[in-house]
């Protein structure tokens, strides 16, 4: 299948409006109503390693499965991002929504900048993942050895609950990163030929010169996310393909064309 030819470099990016997300928004949910196949395909990506690991987890009682999925998801979840945001491109310039070719597009990442960004992704998990334990052991490192998947008030004690605040705040703090390195990076690495520490720079200094309506996006992102994995992650089906669509479109609107 031929690759089809891509404008080089950044493009000239507008002031990010908080307009631009409502429209997002509603260009987003027009897409998904369009072409709702391929957000149950991509969605069912998480869904089913989110299902898949919370059963083992349950079955074995081991939380460390979970430390595989999180490793998972940022490897699975940049390509299943790529490919409503293709579907979102051609449903803009009124091409088909030929499955083989969207898919086509996104196996082609493979072979570009995609895997750079999953691979720091991945690295940022396991640093937080190594911070975790530690935060853990500074607070809790010297308690009665207890089970801590089944025996729960560990939590409620002054360690416990000053660990639970300091890990949230730290946690929170990678979650950020990561957004501010891939928000408008992911897009413009479909949508431009340009290398991976271009774009992560540049979807950093976007955040940093929109911060209002950049962390108010953020914030919808988390707020919808979470809500929609509170029924047993099949909340999921309606909220990733939304983000997915419309964080195509809030890049779009700033993107000088």
């Amino acid at each position: 299948m031929p690759t089809q030819e891509l404008e080089l470099g950044v493009p000239e990016l507008r002031p990010v409006e908080y307009a631009m997300l409502k429209e997002a928004l509603r260009r987003g949910w027009a897409d998904f109503k369009r072409a709702p196949g391929f957000g149950f395909i991509f969605a069912s990506a998480y869904v089913f390693i989110g299902l898949f690991m919370l059963a083992i987890t349950w079955a074995t009682g081991q939380s460390y499965w979970l430390v595989f999925a999180a490793v998972g998801f940022p490897l699975i979840g940049p390509f299943a991002a790529v490919g409503l945001y293709e579907v979102s491109r051609r449903i803009e310039q009124g091409r088909p929504l030929d499955i083989y070719k969207v898919f086509g597009v996104v196996f082609q990442q493979s072979k570009r900048q995609l895997p750079s960004i999953c691979a720091v992704i991945v690295f940022i998990f396991l640093f937080w993942f190594f911070l975790a334990h530690m935060i853990f052991a500074l607070f809790l490192g010297l308690s009665t050895m207890t089970n801590v998947s089944s025996s729960f008030e560990v939590y409620l004690t002054a360690n416990g609950l000053t660990m639970l605040a300091v890990g949230t705040v730290v946690g929170a703090a990678f979650a950020v990163l990561i957004y501010m390195i891939t928000v408008i990076s992911m897009p413009l690495l479909l949508d431009r030929e340009v290398d991976f520490v271009t774009a992560m720079i540049t979807s950093f200094h976007t955040v940093l010169q929109n911060p209002g309506p950049m962390l108010l996006w953020a914030l919808l992102i988390a707020v919808l996310t979470f809500a929609a994995m509170l029924p047993v992650f099949l909340g999921l089906y309606f909220a990733l393909p939304l983000l997915g669509h419309a964080s195509w479109h809030l890049y779009d609107q700033i993107a000088e064309r």
